[in-house]
């Protein structure tokens, strides 16, 4: 069988996403390769289809137990033979796995690369066939991503390890350019072929909503009830925020569960199988939740609290919509977050073993990204625009399908509040001084706290001169006067400087506008949680829906591993009556119509008739 026959026989699609066929290609030639392909894009089919037609064992290395259970259970339900090595196995399990393995029962052997130095492990490797060796989530490899993993570094030395040296392969969802090299060097790709796909994830709707602290449990709660039952996850930049904002939802009567680090291993796992298996609806995690989640039918993902990073931010954001349906990813911003971030980047990086050299060029890079994140967060572009721009790829301005996009918009002439706002940066610098926001817009609107009194801040010719503002609304012009490159944010001590540009503004004359959103609350939903497509017949979905948890209640699996929403939606409109049919839904390979059609097709059967 050709690519596309394993495509449609085992997997049920019938055409490669962009970037997919050619990465297949490079593989099946020999090549190394290095795909950087956005979450939901289909990395795992770039190794997974050539897998099955170069024969032997691969070898796939993975940081999450999570990850390899999902796709480990997903490959057998389509008729793979798959199995996975980490922490989770006992002992005997351990052992039987690496027997069935070394007998060469498996075309896919998932492994955690802590695993890759445990005794028996390589010992069994050399005596497989094992023509390629693939990395998933390969950015974990440098100092430089945003989730450095020590054990990755480990992962040239097995495969240098191993008898013949078998094609490697590396993906992530998200790297700059320094971490792609790193990706190549660390990893030792030989003249590796090297995609990126098209950043953009034209299901996802995203949305920033500016929410003051005080107000965010509210907003989340409204957010949360539009679910409607779909599942949804709720990311938070602390373990305390995670338990308060778990106890608040439970309490308002929304079933949600709790996930961080902190909480003891079968309290984590369990937590994250109720998620997976559609006992709970909303998931409220730290970041350390999600990363290798396979689940695909996530409608909405919230972040309470800013990240640090567009990646982390964009990577998370994109656990949402995976299986293609409409999702939502909405940030509730407050200026708190930005205090929260840099604290845990001036905190960070302290135990990592670097030199002290090396932990300030990253914080410095960090904090750069943390300015970038802030942007994001405070902008009035199109967000999706914001987005793409970031990650180096070209867009319409206006994607006509983000929160930015769809909110009513006035245009302010700033250029006077400019001035006043450079000219204050200025005379501070006169008399040897500086500072921040927060100092900036108290002296500006005229604040008699003690630091401004005792410094003599009150007696600038800029004091107070803008007291008709909130200080609120004044850094929010400073934040859009450093978005378009006036200012900038020193990054020792976080004050705040000008720029040539400023000077050249204020010579210029010229008008400066600004636009800024008519309303702070939501805008209208978008259509995933309206009924997500006019054509669903909702009716007949639910009852697809109620076959597929009982499918996956008999067989321990989570539902999605039955059939995706995105699969159950397609039969909900074209409502397949024959086997052929049923075989032309996206997502039905020959294993699962062998397995489910019959079923799946009697109810649709039923309910036309009950229709008529």
């Amino acid at each position: 069988m050709d690519k596309t026959e394993i495509l449609k026989r085992y997997f049920g699609h019938s055409a490669f996403r962009p970037g997919q066929g050619e990465m297949i290609d490079h593989v099946l030639s020999g090549q190394d390769c290095l795909g950087v392909m956005p979450t939901g894009a289909g990395k795992s089919m770039c190794y997974q289809i050539p897998a099955l037609m170069l024969g032997g064992t691969t070898i796939v290395i993975s940081p999450l137990i999570s990850l390899m259970k999902d796709q480990v259970e997903g490959l057998r339900q389509s008729g793979v033979s798959a199995a996975y090595v980490n922490s989770s196995l006992t002992q005997r399990e351990y052992f039987s796995v690496l027997d069935s393995a070394a007998a060469g029962e498996y075309s896919i052997l998932y492994v955690a690369p802590e695993r890759l130095a445990v005794g028996g492990f390589l010992e069994m490797c050399s005596r497989l066939t094992i023509p390629l060796v693939a990395v998933d989530e390969a950015h974990c490899v440098s100092h430089w991503g945003q989730d450095f993993r020590p054990s990755y570094l480990r992962i040239a030395e097995f495969v240098q390890a191993l008898p013949k040296r078998p094609v490697l392969a590396a993906f992530t969802a998200t790297a700059t350019d320094i971490v792609k090299q790193d990706i190549v060097k660390i990893l030792g790709l030989f003249q590796p072929y090297m995609l990126t796909t098209g950043f953009d994830r034209a299901n996802l709707y995203f949305e920033v909503r500016p929410t003051e602290q005080k107000n965010k449990d509210s907003v989340l709660l409204g957010i949360v009830r539009e679910l409607n039952g779909r599942s949804g996850i709720v990311y938070c930049s602390t373990r305390k925020n995670v338990e308060s904002v778990g106890l608040f939802l439970k309490h308002n009567g929304v079933n949600a569960r709790c996930y961080h680090a902190g909480l003891p291993d079968d309290e984590r796992r369990e937590a994250q199988e109720d998620f997976i298996y559609d006992r709970c609806s909303v998931m409220v995690a730290t970041n350390a939740f999600g990363m290798g989640i396979d689940k695909s039918d996530v409608a909405l993902v919230v972040h309470y609290n800013m990240p640090k990073d567009l990646e982390s931010y964009y990577q998370e954001a994109g656990r949402a919509g995976r299986d293609g349906s409409p999702a939502r990813c909405i940030l509730l911003y407050s200026k708190g977050d930005v205090r929260t971030a840099e604290f845990m980047i001036d905190h960070g990086h302290e135990d990592s073993g670097l030199e002290p050299s090396e932990q300030e060029e990253i914080r410095r890079r960090d904090r750069e990204r943390l300015k970038q994140m802030t942007f994001y967060s405070t902008t009035s572009r199109c967000l999706r625009h914001f987005i793409l721009s970031y990650f180096g790829e070209n867009s319409p301005s206006v994607c006509g399908h983000c929160g930015n996009c769809d909110a009513e918009m006035d245009t302010l002439d700033i250029t006077v509040d400019a001035q006043k706002i450079l000219s204050c940066i200025f005379r501070l610098k006169q008399r040897g001084r500086s500072g921040g926001k927060v100092l900036l817009s108290g002296i500006l609107c005229g604040s008699e706290s003690e630091k401004i009194k005792e410094n003599g801040y009150d007696t600038l010719s800029t004091y107070g001169i803008m007291k008709e503002y909130t200080q609120s609304y004044v850094r929010e012009l400073i934040d859009h006067l450093e978005e378009q490159g006036y200012i900038l944010t020193e990054p020792e001590y976080h004050t705040l400087a000008l720029t040539p540009a400023a000077d050249e503004l204020v010579k210029s004359r010229r008008t400066l506008l600004m636009k800024r959103s008519k309303r702070a609350a939501a805008v209208q939903a978008p259509a995933v949680f309206r009924g997500a497509d006019a054509q669903e017949d909702a009716e007949l979905m639910k009852r697809l829906r109620e076959l597929r948890k009982k499918e996956a209640t008999i067989l321990g699996v989570p539902a999605y591993v039955v059939f995706t929403d995105a699969s159950l939606r397609e039969m909900s409109v074209k409502k397949p009556r024959t086997m052929q049919e049923f075989l032309n839904i996206s997502g039905v390979g020959s294993r699962k119509a062998e397995r489910y059609g019959r079923q799946f097709m009697a109810v649709i059967e039923k309910y036309i008739e009950e229709t008529k």
